[in-house]
């Protein structure tokens, strides 16, 4: 077994954005950080990074944020972006507003568009988000496609096809499962996540995509009661569920 790290508790909960060292030394001394129920007040003092970190310390009577590895299930609104290099609101300002100072950062694994909802994944585990996204993982996304006109039935086999070329590329898609819910409604299953990629292949079939909703990655669903933009922490058990 490899030796637990530590950290001095001003310099990690200045990682977790909670503050500038000098302002965790003043929260200390008014008494807003406990160690195992007790004032800690020397803010030098070094703690094993372990998972019962969490319970251990609290931060005016708040439970201490994961340490590392924090990942998040969303239900991602419309009209809301992925990225900062876009304009509009962010999917990161759903999140408690010291969770953007967090280092390392806390990224989407991949992204959905401004005009798609639903299950978006987000991370400080630079490994966890790389194994997702990985082709060779063949982790499947599902997305449910309302669209303009109606299916001509030759859809299923031409996406199952390995064969479909997208505008502009230089090598086709991987094989993709269409499930036809009604005649213009459909769940397509990709393993990839190329640059709007459902919308482009639909529209490479001449039809249009009116309504995108990513239901699930892997074996992880998003829960049916789960209204846009509220989120949740996950446990491991259900992080595994993504590779199932």
């Amino acid at each position: 077994m490899g030796k637990i790290p530590t950290s001095r508790i001003d310099k990690l909960l200045s990682s977790m954005g909670y503050g500038s060292r000098s302002e965790i030394a003043r929260m200390a001394k008014r008494g807003g950080i406990t160690l195992d129920a007790a004032n800690l007040r020397d803010v030098t003092k070094r703690v094993p990074i372990t998972p019962d970190l969490s319970a251990r310390v609290e931060i005016d009577g708040e439970a201490l944020d994961p340490v590392a590895g924090i990942v998040i299930l969303m239900n991602k609104p419309l009209g809301m972006t992925c990225s900062h290099k876009e304009d509009g609101s962010l999917v990161y300002d759903i999140l408690p507003e010291r969770w953007n100072r967090r280092a390392p950062a806390i990224s989407t694994i991949g992204r959905l568009d401004k005009q798609t909802s639903g299950l978006l994944l987000l991370t400080d585990d630079g490994g966890l988000l790389h194994r997702i996204i990985s082709p060779k993982r063949h982790v499947t996304k599902i997305y449910r496609a309302k669209l303009a006109r109606p299916l001509d039935g030759t859809e299923g086999d031409l996406f199952a096809s390995g064969q479909v070329m997208l505008e502009g590329e230089d090598r086709p898609l991987a094989p993709a499962e269409l499930q036809v819910v009604s005649e213009t409604e459909a769940l397509l299953s990709v393993t990839e996540g190329r640059y709007h990629q459902v919308r482009r292949m639909f529209a490479a079939t001449g039809n249009r995509v009116e309504k995108l909703h990513r239901e699930r990655i892997g074996g992880l669903s998003l829960p049916d009661d789960m209204a846009p933009g509220e989120w949740k922490l996950l446990c491991e058990e259900e992080v595994a569920l993504i590779f199932r």
